[in-house]
């Protein structure tokens, strides 16, 4: 039988992560597969697989970054401001603010993509604790206890261990989706993804084009 669960390596402040979330989400859905989520430090892994910060990478780089955010956010009509006010932006305490919502069994993928869209919709600090807080509460949870909850050690170690085994299995961007064992990085590969589940629980694969 295919694998009943499927990881999610990612960081809060991607915006490729942003677009692609409520997509995976409903994917996992449709093919009935639990989400083990994995948010993790993003600058670990790219130190140590090859990646560069936004800033230090070359320009050209940058330039076609902007321009595939800008093409996906009109094919996807998902909003996203191309030049955020808080971006970069240290994203670890959103990590642990996801976790500790994910340890107290609340709904962390609501969670996610409230936070995702604060940096890439609504230009929020998503390093302020007060925001945050606030997020969390306007997304019906307790935000001063969770934001109080991203102190415990058990929070903390657990993004410490999504992010080596991230480093372990070779992940080296954000968002990464692992199927039996298979990665797929990036959310345009979702239909490479949803070609690989077709196949594993036996649904038809003639509808898929890759050109």
């Amino acid at each position: 039988m295919p694998d009943t669960f499927i990881d999610y390596y990612d960081a809060m402040s991607s915006p490729w992560t942003y677009l692609g979330h409520q997509r995976f989400e409903a994917l996992a859905q449709r093919y009935n597969l639990t989400i083990r989520h994995k948010p993790m430090d993003l600058l670990k892994v790219w130190s140590v697989s090859g990646g560069l910060p936004l800033k230090q990478r070359a320009q050209q780089r940058q330039v076609y970054r902007h321009l595939e955010l800008k093409r996906w956010s009109e094919i996807l009509k998902r909003p996203c401001n191309l030049e955020p006010a808080f971006h970069p932006v240290a994203d670890r305490r959103a990590c642990y603010l996801v976790i500790a919502a994910m340890q107290k069994g609340l709904d962390w993928s609501r969670l996610t993509n409230a936070v995702l869209r604060a940096v890439w919709v609504e230009d929020r600090n998503i390093a302020d604790h007060a925001t945050l807080a606030a997020i969390a509460n306007e997304n019906g949870m307790d935000g001063t206890a969770l934001l109080a909850a991203t102190e415990d050690d058990a929070v903390k170690a657990e993004y410490d261990r999504n992010t080596e085994e991230a480093i372990r299995i070779g992940v080296f961007g954000a968002p990464t989706y692992v199927y039996e064992g298979e990665q797929f990085w990036g959310q345009d590969r979702l239909l490479m993804l949803e070609y690989r589940l077709a196949q594993k629980h036996g649904r038809p694969t003639d509808g898929f084009y890759f050109g």
